[in-house]
């Protein structure tokens, strides 16, 4: 299982970074490679939600349901798919404070299999889902930097 870990600094505190985070119904206003994301359910910590993500490069459009549960305490949010296009996918946001400012981590291990497309096309969509997420660390940093 792939994994692509990509980090940032902040220049906000990391209150005003995490709950920019945690409004992810939000997201789709300021990410331009999410077309929707619908709240499914909210429980305490556990939030559920189903995302349409676009591959611009392609053309194509990938769907999922991922349960978030937050830590609070621990500035965290571990995220998987419970059903969606991805062959399996899960990870961990991990917030704190560094600098003066806020460090935004994040960790995904995921598979996505192509029927019949080998190797290659693995190694493009490794690519793609590292500029995705580096993406979306940017556009969470520029929200909170208030640019």
């Amino acid at each position: 299982m792939p994994t692509v870990e990509t980090t940032t600094w902040i220049d906000a505190p990391l209150d005003r970074v995490y709950a920019i985070a945690k409004d992810n119904d939000s997201f789709p206003e300021y990410m331009k490679d999410l077309q929707s994301l619908t709240i499914v359910e909210r429980d305490g910590a556990r939030v559920v939600s189903d995302w349409v993500g676009v591959v611009t490069a392609f053309g194509v459009k990938v769907r999922w349901r991922q349960e978030d549960v937050w830590d609070d305490e621990a500035r965290t949010c571990r995220f998987r798919q419970l059903q969606g296009d991805y062959d399996a996918m899960s990870g961990e946001w991990r917030f704190r404070e560094e600098a003066g400012g806020t460090r935004f981590e994040s960790t995904l291990d995921y598979t996505y299999t192509v029927p019949g497309l080998g190797p290659l096309v693995g190694k493009v969509l490794h690519g793609l889902v590292t500029k995705n997420l580096e993406a979306t660390l940017e556009a969470i940093k520029t929200r909170a930097e208030g640019r």
